[in-house]
């Protein structure tokens, strides 16, 4: 895990430097620059080291003949294949690094190289022969990438901070990006909040030439037309902790202890018991998080520390627990830094403060359960959409009039706010109440926070719905449930739960794996039809069933429950100074970019429970910090620039 940067262009090489510095969290162990003037071409480098701890795993690197330099970040869990493989074929290696492994399979295969990798990364790859550079991300954006255009040329890196040392990247903001931050707490691919800077999106590569992209391609896809799985239920369970198992074991591969979140939740349990098995070490270190004298209940979520005690002591795992409480949001303006977009989700604090422990205990790799969810049906939206089959057969007049009373519902508890979200869709088709899932806003109150100069540039999208696009281009026949989980996999997981998992643990200077985006799993959970995947109102279902031998029922079956906060508590008590200062009329008026009014109608519905906005408070929140950081200057005093 490293962070990398460079350019193809007229910059100066100093920039070089300065993107090296600004991203050392990234990777403090070793750092590397190139510069050849005469191509316009420079590549930098931060290493986490993780495999061959030796100066030979040093980057940006060469092949033998210097014919070709890569810049890394991430790891290539099957590079040992891939290099015996090669070894057989006449390529030399020096290092025990995948990075070599990388190089050599790039001259061999050429931009062919993605199909073979199983892996996380973003790579950038300067081919001396036609002076091009070539650029990927993997196939599910585990690994970040952002990129821009300017007068001077293309820039890249693996943080946004680095492309902003350079005066000539546009300030300018994004409406679009800004209108989906505020809908999704998150905005989707390629777009960032500023217009000129972009996010390679998840599974594309690029090719650069005199400084301009000259291809801009899609090399990866969801599995969605895998071949149906033909077994039955007891094979399915099988093969799904077969394979589990496997993809665990590739990504124990390291140089340095790994080490694992426990949540006490069915994925990272179900991870740790593979893990354990694999680790090298007489117990493996497992992190988890605890908030005490929390309203835990008010917030519709239930306490993992129990669970996670309890899998620890099942499976005789070392567990290490980071106490917390809302004394972390003084962290707010960090996360927001090392976010390096608005994005609303207080979850990237606790990945935080677990890596920092972790990194204290001298681990420097973890696992995470980051995907279980998104392949196999476990997030409430899902259960919600299942349950639509008891009333969308209803006339659309009744239905009409079940969204107007779920619109009118007092939201006072979590279930009142669960049955508001569902019943105020009922008038909607399919596609637009699946997408709608997603909102964390309704249209109308959106509407009414944008200023009127946001409104105007919005022109032509003020109802437009996010995602909706995506699923009208799936096949008709492909079950709600798929076309949900398409959506989470192609969005959600991407642009929400892997960035602040990337951001936030690399913040620490620790690697993050994510076993359950295995390419092999992922495709095997695309085989399972969706009655495997949630039944009878239980979500995850046959990967319960596969977990039974191994767990105890009461960890496996236990109440669904987020990496989440007591936001609503916090925004209405510990955060409530915070939030008058940042969304003030005044502070609010001077940015320009939502209505004084509206916000402030917002905030008194919530106190009132008359709507649920917590999140969209703590979205406007983040957006009005990330303004005060990337627009302002401020993020310089976090940076060391």
């Amino acid at each position: 895990m490293c962070g990398i940067g460079g350019f193809s262009g007229n910059f100066e090489p100093d920039l070089l430097s300065g993107m090296s510095r600004v991203m050392a969290y990234r990777g403090p162990d070793d750092q590397g620059v190139w510069f050849d003037q005469s191509v316009g071409i420079g590549l930098c480098h931060r290493r986490l080291a993780i495999i061959d701890l030796s100066p030979l795993g040093r980057q940006p690197m060469w092949d033998s003949t210097g014919t070709v330099a890569i810049v890394f970040n991430g790891e290539i869990y099957n590079f040992r294949e891939l290099k015996g493989e090669l070894a057989s074929q006449g390529f030399s290696f020096v290092s025990q690094s995948d990075t070599e492994v990388l190089i050599n399979l790039y001259l061999r295969d050429g931009e062919r190289m993605l199909e073979r990798l199983n892996g996380m990364f973003a790579f950038a790859i300067w081919d001396t022969r036609n002076r091009s550079l070539f650029l990927a991300r993997d196939a599910l954006g585990v690994k970040p990438l952002y990129y821009t255009q300017t007068a001077s040329g293309f820039l890249f890196a693996s943080a946004l901070q680095c492309l902003l040392l350079d005066e000539g990247v546009s300030r300018a903001l994004d409406a679009t990006a800004i209108f989906d931050y505020l809908t999704l707490l998150y905005s989707p691919s390629p777009r960032t909040m500023l217009g000129n800077v972009a996010k390679l999106k998840a599974g594309h590569a690029l090719i650069v030439r005199n400084g301009c992209i000259q291809r801009n391609w899609k090399w990866a896809a969801l599995p969605i037309d895998v071949l149906p799985f033909a077994g039955d239920e007891i094979a399915a369970a099988t093969v799904l902790r077969e394979k589990l198992e496997l993809a665990t074991a590739r990504q124990m591969i390291a140089d340095v202890p790994v080490g694992a979140f426990l949540s006490g939740g069915l994925d990272s349990s179900s991870l740790v018991a593979f893990a354990r098995k694999y680790s090298g070490t007489s117990k493996l270190q497992c992190f988890t998080i605890g908030f005490e004298g929390q309203e835990w209940e008010r917030e519709g979520m239930t306490q993992d520390l129990p669970y996670a005690k309890a899998v620890a002591s099942h499976l005789g795992v070392q567990l290490h627990i980071v106490k917390a409480g809302p004394e972390i949001v003084r962290q707010l303006y960090e996360m927001i830094y090392h976010l390096e977009e608005p994005q609303a989700d207080p979850a990237g604090l606790h990945v935080r403060s677990i890596c920092k422990l972790a990194r204290q205990q001298g681990i420097k790799v973890l696992l995470s359960g980051t995907g279980g969810d998104d392949l196999f049906s476990g997030y409430r939206r899902h259960d919600a959409l299942m349950a639509e089959r008891l009333w969308t057969w209803l006339p659309l007049p009744v239905r009409q009039s079940l969204a107007l009373a779920g619109r009118e519902l007092t939201l006072s508890s979590p279930f009142r706010r669960r049955v508001s979200k569902v019943f105020s869709l009922a008038d909607r088709n399919e596609n637009e109440r699946i997408a709608s899932y997603f909102h964390w806003i309704d249209p109308l109150s959106r509407n009414y926070l944008l200023s009127s100069p946001l409104r105007e540039q919005l022109m032509g999208q003020i109802n437009r719905i996010p995602l909706l696009e995506a699923l009208e281009s799936l096949p008709p026949s492909m079950t709600s449930l798929n076309k949900m989980l398409f959506l989470e996999q192609t969005f959600f997981l991407t642009d929400h739960n892997l960035n602040y998992t990337d951001k936030m643990s690399m913040a620490e200077s620790v690697e993050v794996r994510v076993p359950y985006l295995d390419p092999d799993l992922l495709a095997f959970a695309w085989s399972l039809p969706s009655h495997m995947k949630h039944r009878n109102g239980e979500g995850k279902w046959i990967f319960k069933k596969a977990m039974e031998s191994i767990l105890p029922r009461k960890v496996i079956y236990r109440p669904k429950t987020g990496f989440g906060v007591p936001l609503r508590r916090w925004l209405h008590n510990e955060l409530a100074e915070f939030v008058a200062e940042h969304l003030s009329d005044e502070s609010i008026r001077a940015r320009g970019l939502f209505d004084a009014a509206g916000v402030r109608r917002l905030i008194a519905m919530d106190r009132a429970e008359r709507v649920d906005g917590a999140y969209t408070i703590f979205s406007l929140l983040c957006i009005e910090v990330w303004c005060r950081l990337f627009i302002d200057g401020q993020w310089k005093r976090f940076s060391g620039a």
